[in-house]
C-alpha cells in the first residue's frame, strides 16, 4: 500500500488528503487544474514539504510524529513530468546509463528489480538507442524519459501529466505502451491527469480531487459511473468495462467480451469489431453514455446487437444542457450510464428500481 496523509496551507489554497493506494497497478489522480492533484505527487517525492506521513510498504519516508523525513534522492522513486527533460549531449543510451547510475542509491531490497532491457522492449526504444535526443519526436521523448525512470529501479513510478504537452496524435502513440507497462511490470504507478481518455484507458484505482480534498476514491468502475460526482458529462460521460473474449465472429470480423462478476459469472457480453487477441485476453471497453439508449422491452427489428437486461439505480441532470439526463442503470453487478432527454425519461416513465433493457451501439475497445 501507498499511503500519505498530508496537509499543507499555501495562500488560499490548503491541501488536506489521507490516501490509501493500492501497491499494484495504476492509481490516477483525477481533477480539474488546481486541485491539488501535483502537489500530493510532489509531496510523495519529498519535493514538496507537507505536514504528515508518507509510507511506501514498511518503508516510512515521512513521519512528523517522529521527525523523520526522508530526502527526495534516497527514495526509491521514478518521476516523469510533461516535458521529457532528457540530457541533449547524450544519446538515448547515455540518458537510459545516467538512470542506471542513480539506481545503486534507490535499488529495492526485496528483489523486485526492475528490467531495463524489458522496459525497452516494452517502451519499443530499442530502435532509438542511439540516437540523439534532440531528433526524436515528442512521443518518442517521453518514452525515453519514462525508460530513464525505470532505469533507477524505483519501488514507485510518479508520473505527472506526462502526455499533456503532446498533441492528440503522438498522445494516441504513447497511451498504448503506458498500458503495455504498467499491464507487465509490477510496480505500482501514481498518475496525475484531467484528461478522461487516459483515465479510461490507464485506470485501476481512482481518486478524485477537489480543492485540495479527496471527494471520492475507489476501484475505477466503481466511481466512473456514479452520478452524484463531478465526472466528466456530455459526450466524455461514461464506464469503463474489464473482461474477457470470450468468442469471435469471424465471418463479420467481431468479438465477444464477457463481462464477470466477483462469483464468475458472465454479468453480461457485448460484440465489438476483433482486435485479432486471443481467446480469454483481458481487455477493457469503454461504454460512451452517447451511445446507450433505453427501452422498457426487448427489441427485435433494431440493428443494435448489444441488448442488455438491468434495472435503473439513479438518474441525474446532464450538466451541459437543462434537456439531457444520465441514467445508471445496474447491470448484475456491473453498471452502465445513457444520456437521453428529460422528454424521454419521462416517457418511459424512467424511476429507480424499474427493469430496462439497454441498447448499446457500439463500444470503444482500449488496446
Amino acid at each position: 500500500m501507498i499511503q500519505a496523509r498530508l496537509q499543507l496551507a499555501r495562500g488560499a489554497f490548503t491541501l488536506d488528503v489521507d490516501l490509501a493506494l493500492p501497491g499494484r497497478g495504476v492509481s490516477v489522480l483525477f481533477g480539474a487544474s488546481g486541485c491539488g492533484k501535483t502537489t500530493v505527487l510532489r509531496a510523495l517525492a519529498g519535493l514538496v514539504r507537507a505536514r504528515g506521513r508518507v509510507a511506501l510498504g514498511d518503508e516510512i519516508w515521512q513521519n512528523d510524529a517522529c521527525a523523520r523525513f526522508v530526502p527526495t534522492h534516497e527514495r526509491a522513486l521514478g518521476y516523469v513530468i510533461q516535458e521529457a527533460a532528457l540530457f541533449p549531449h547524450l544519446n538515448v543510451r547515455g540518458n537510459l546509463d545516467y538512470g542506471r547510475k542513480r539506481a545503486g542509491h534507490t535499488a529495492p531490497a526485496d528483489g523486485h528489480a526492475v528490467d531495463l532491457a524489458q522496459v525497452i522492449e516494452l517502451l519499443g526504444i530499442a530502435p532509438l538507442l542511439a540516437r540523439r535526443t534532440a531528433t526524436l519526436s515528442g512521443g518518442e521523448r517521453q518514452r525515453v524519459a519514462i525508460a530513464r525512470a525505470l532505469a533507477t529501479q524505483p519501488r514507485l513510478l510518479l508520473m505527472d501529466e506526462p502526455l499533456a504537452a503532446l498533441d492528440a496524435g503522438r498522445k494516441a502513440e504513447v497511451l498504448p505502451y503506458l498500458d503495455r507497462l504498467q499491464a507487465e511490470l509490477r510496480l505500482p504507478i501514481v498518475y496525475v491527469s484531467h484528461a478522461i481518455e487516459e483515465v479510461a484507458q490507464l485506470a485501476d484505482h481512482l481518486v478524485l480531487m477537489d480543492a485540495g480534498r479527496v471527494l471520492a476514491a475507489g476501484p475505477l468502475a466503481q466511481l466512473l459511473g456514479r452520478l452524484d460526482l463531478p465526472l466528466p458529462v456530455g459526450e466524455e460521460a461514461s464506464v469503463v468495462l474489464t473482461g474477457r473474449i470470450g468468442a469471435r465472429d469471424a465471418p463479420w470480423r467481431l468479438a465477444r467480451l464477457d463481462v464477470h462478476a466477483a462469483d464468475g459469472a458472465v454479468d453480461c457480453s457485448l460484440w465489438s469489431r476483433d482486435p485479432g487477441l486471443p481467446l480469454g485476453r483481458v481487455v477493457r471497453v469503454r461504454v460512451l453514455a452517447r451511445d446507450v439508449s433505453l427501452t422498457r422491452s426487448a427489441q427485435t427489428d433494431t440493428s443494435i446487437a448489444n441488448q442488455l437486461q438491468g434495472t435503473v439505480e439513479a438518474l441525474a441532470d446532464d450538466a451541459t444542457h437543462p434537456a439531457l439526463a444520465l441514467v445508471r442503470v445496474r447491470v448484475r453487478a456491473s453498471a452502465i450510464v445513457a444520456r437521453l432527454s428529460w422528454r424521454s425519461a419521462q416517457a418511459l416513465a424512467l424511476q429507480p428500481g424499474m427493469p430496462v433493457w439497454a441498447q448499446v451501439k457500439t463500444v470503444a475497445l482500449l488496446e
